[in-house]
């Protein structure tokens, strides 16, 4: 058999980068990791190639080369997984999808051959079992959730590995919380079940000895599931390993904000390098936490919280939503002055929406609020829900935090405020790429020269060289960052 596998273009979105990228001569922030794990587990004889369409070109020829075509996707490609389904159609390819996007909406898609849902541990086999049979059905899902610990090593050696930002490994699936907006426990299950520390490090050792070093995305839905099993196992061998090889990675993860309970916890990731973390904070109004089910970040106060991480050397970003049923009228302001207030620097704010199966989608839909699907895109100023508050006021409100969160000001003033709080791990190298250096006479020119609101720039270029050199080059970084979330919320 020959495979194409094909991952499709995510538009320009928060996650994306894409304008940041241009500075260290990138294409992509991460690869498909879903695919090239798939890539591993078809037959070993059978041939394999590799489309990222944030990367390389989809042409005629290399849909016709192939047998099949493996689709997998997130709700964020659904415009460019209609365009591929199209040209495949056309060519009459055929089409073998899965991932996120089709295990919610396969129903939505027409001119797919076989849908292999679910997680593919359990499909996947099943499928290739009926065709090499001849008898392949339409369609494989399951209720189970698989033993990660036999999934193989991913296949990196498929991707063009110097377009990417980072490569990314995955550790654990599932979270052992229920927020509603949430499609995570439908995909992967309540339960956090973990690879074997010998597995991790396989991983961690196939990725040095091709030849990589960087940043690795830990793409787990919440990487502190389990606790104890990080603190006595992963940990400790993770560190030991980082220790041995002079520390080639630093890696980026998602956790819940209860990670500032654990002191031990935070100093064991800090040492082994798992130092930039996203959290969903998702709003400071209390009613609204209770309403989504977002227990963890209760009866706390989330400021300190943040800034406790960032004291102990962490980078943390943060989710924010607005559009809740039970946010006040002054929620506007009260997410402004709490993003200033926090120095997270990276905050992703969208509108609340609803993705198919989540017990909100499920809730609104009883009521009679729910508009067309979700398309993906936190960022886009868009919701397929009707809310509560006025949508005129809604919307008005929405733009205010993006242009004022990512006003020239307002960003670089969160910037000072991290720098003020964040300290260096012990671990972190002060010597430069060719890459960053690069990078760093584009940003001058770039942000420096040619962007409006200049001045901030400089102001915050002279306060971290003469106050923090030693955060010098992260405040560089989060200047390229906020030259992409500007292009964003021009958007909006």
């Amino acid at each position: 058999m020959k495979i194409l596998l094909v991952y499709p273009e995510t538009p320009s979105t928060f996650w994306s980068f894409k304008d940041a990228l241009k500075f260290v001569s990138k294409k992509s922030a991460e690869p498909p990791l879903g695919l090239i794990t798939v890539a591993a587990m078809i037959p070993k004889d059978w041939e394999k190639k590799l489309i990222d369409l944030n990367v390389s070109e989809l042409k005629d020829k290399d849909l016709l080369w192939a047998d099949y075509v493996f689709l997998s996707a997130m709700n964020v490609h659904i415009s460019s997984v209609k365009e591929i389904i199209r040209r495949c159609s056309k060519l009459n390819v055929k089409i073998i999808a899965g991932g996120p996007l089709f295990t919610t909406q396969h129903q939505d898609f027409l001119g797919i051959d076989h849908f292999v849902l679910n997680e593919a541990e359990i499909t996947l086999p099943l499928f290739l079992k009926d065709l090499e049979n001849g008898n392949p059905k339409f369609l494989y899902s399951t209720d189970e959730f698989p033993d990660i610990s036999q999934t193989p090593i991913p296949m990196w050696e498929l991707l063009d590995m110097k377009k990417y930002a980072s490569l990314s490994l995955q550790y654990s699936r599932g979270c052992p919380y229920d927020c509603e907006f949430c499609s995570i426990t439908i995909l992967n299950g309540h339960r956090p079940r973990t690879k074997s520390k010998e597995q991790f490090l396989a991983e961690l050792n196939r990725l040095y000895d091709i030849g990589y070093r960087g940043t690795v995305s830990i793409v787990d839905d919440n990487f502190i599931g389990n606790k104890r099993k990080l603190k006595d196992e992963i940990l400790p061998a993770l560190i030991e390993w980082q220790k041995e090889k002079k520390y080639p990675f630093s890696f980026i993860t998602e956790v819940s904000i209860n990670l500032s309970d654990d002191d031990q916890l935070i100093e064991l990731m800090v040492d082994a390098a798992i130092v930039s973390i996203f959290v969903g904070i998702e709003t400071p109004n209390d009613e609204s936490l209770a309403e989504c089910g977002k227990s963890q970040n209760q009866k706390r106060n989330l400021v300190d919280s943040i800034k406790k991480l960032q004291q102990h050397g962490m980078i943390v970003s943060g989710g924010f939503i607005i559009g809740f049923d039970n946010d006040p009228p002054d929620i506007f302001e009260q997410q402004i002055n709490f993003i200033q207030n926090s120095g997270i620097v990276n905050a992703m704010v969208g509108l609340l929406n609803a993705p198919t199966g989540t017990h909100l989608y499920n809730r609104l839909k009883q009521e009679n609020r729910l508009l067309e699907s979700f398309n993906g895109n936190n960022m886009d100023g868009t919701t397929n829900i009707i809310p509560k508050m006025n949508y005129r006021n809604l919307i008005a409100g929405y733009s205010k935090i993006i242009h004022t969160i990512y006003s020239p000001r307002e960003y670089y003033r969160r910037i000072k405020s991290f720098l003020s709080e964040y300290n260096v791990p012990a671990w972190k190298s002060q010597m430069l790429t060719l890459t960053e250096i690069k990078a760093f006479f584009r940003l001058l020119w770039t942000i420096g020269v040619l962007e409006k609101g200049k001045r901030y720039f400089w102001q915050t270029f002279i306060y971290s060289l003469f106050k923090h050199p030693k955060k010098f080059s992260l405040a560089m970084t989060l200047a390229v960052y906020g030259y992409h979330f500007r292009r964003i919320a021009e958007t909006i």
